[in-house]
């Protein structure tokens, strides 16, 4: 009996000394496992892409674009710009919400776009619940795809550096000329400063366009004052820029920028009726003395900022990149330098996206 107590007694440690095993390998594979949660809700499914996968070892330009479904020919004229004037590869990343997909596949499949090697990345707005409040005099600022800028990290993209561009950019350059800009030791970004072009002083002047962090947060609330901004230090347009995703992931640059929208939600500390959007006043704060310069052509702005203002066109044909940020866009009417926009614009297969054009006289 004593025998078969102490054989009892060494099975019953045996059993326990496996079940501890198989939890201590259950709970190390559960903690090396990626986390995918903060991916899904922002990513649906990503569609085929047609050129085959890519990668760092590519040696591509990765472009990323936003594609609303009411703005898709303002996207697809970027991108044929882009492609354009350039014997780089590029590899576009074409982030939309999931009910215009089927008409962004139908621009690349059936338009002169058929051939270039592109992602399309669906984007869930749900990840914006509870920071952006819908207070906007102009509601287009406040589509969910205007926040995509954060998320750069999150979309699943293999490359180190990428170019983000807005909707109503056209590229005039060579776009690998500005991917391989030199980022300073410890910056994610480089963006072009408000404050960079004299030529255009003057024109900011009329129209009434803000420079300064002044025109973008309420100083008036202490949350603002404890920044020690300087309300007149120049300011800078988010709408194009280059990204160092490695760093971007270092310094935590999305927990950042959530982490002020979150903050202006609660207390209200810029608004979007002081100069546009509510997209730009977290990349200030966030990136404030913290980001490389880009050279002032590569970003040419306040194009769209009046009916009427315009640049020489000698200046603009200069240009690398023109930008019609503002209300007045160049597939409506009025605008300002439609042609330069046009010559870019890729006709609609499915009829959805037409230009605003004035009558002819005849």
């Amino acid at each position: 009996m004593a025998l078969l107590k102490k054989v009892n007694r060494f099975l019953v440690v045996l059993l326990i000394l496996m079940v501890c095993l198989l939890l201590h390998s259950t709970l190390l594979r559960a903690s090396t496992r990626p986390k995918l949660s903060d991916r899904r809700k922002i990513l649906g499914k990503a569609a085929a892409v047609p050129a085959g996968k890519v990668s760092e070892a590519d040696d591509v330009v990765p472009v990323i674009v936003c594609a609303s479904e009411e703005r898709m020919g303002a996207s697809m004229a970027t991108i044929n710009s882009v492609h354009s004037n350039t014997d780089a590869s590029v590899f576009f990343y074409i982030v939309t919400l999931r009910d215009a997909v089927k008409l962004t596949r139908q621009y690349m499949e059936k338009t002169k776009l058929k051939g270039i090697k592109y992602k399309i990345v669906e984007f869930n707005p749900m990840v914006l619940k509870g920071k952006v409040k819908p207070d906007s005099p102009r509601p287009d600022l406040l589509h969910p795809l205007n926040f995509v800028r954060y998320y750069l990290p999150l979309l699943e993209i293999s490359h180190k550096r990428v170019i983000y561009l807005d909707d109503d950019v056209i590229v005039q350059g060579d776009i690998k000329d500005l991917f391989n800009i030199k980022l300073k030791a410890g910056h994610a970004a480089a963006f072009a400063t408000d404050c960079d072009l004299p030529s255009t002083h003057e024109m900011v002047r009329s129209i009434g366009m803000q420079t300064t962090y002044m025109g973008f947060l309420d100083y008036r609330k202490k949350e603002v004052k404890d920044l020690g901004i300087h309300p007149r230090d120049c300011s800078f347009n988010p709408g194009v820029f280059v990204a160092d995703i490695n760093e971007w992931k270092k310094q935590k640059i999305t927990k950042q920028l959530e982490k002020w929208m979150e903050e202006n939600f609660r207390q209200n500390i810029y608004s979007s009726a002081m100069a546009g959007g509510v997209a730009t006043p977290p990349m200030l704060i966030v990136f404030h003395n913290k980001y490389t310069q880009l050279d002032p052509l590569w970003h040419v702005r306040h194009l769209g900022w009046s009916p009427d203002a315009r640049y020489s066109e000698s200046y603009l044909q200069g240009a690398h990149l023109l930008h019609w940020n503002g209300p007045f866009k160049p597939w409506n009417y009025p605008a300002v330098h439609l042609d330069l926009w046009e010559r870019w614009f890729v006709p609609d297969p499915s009829g959805k996206f037409s230009l605003v054009r004035p009558e002819s006289d005849s």
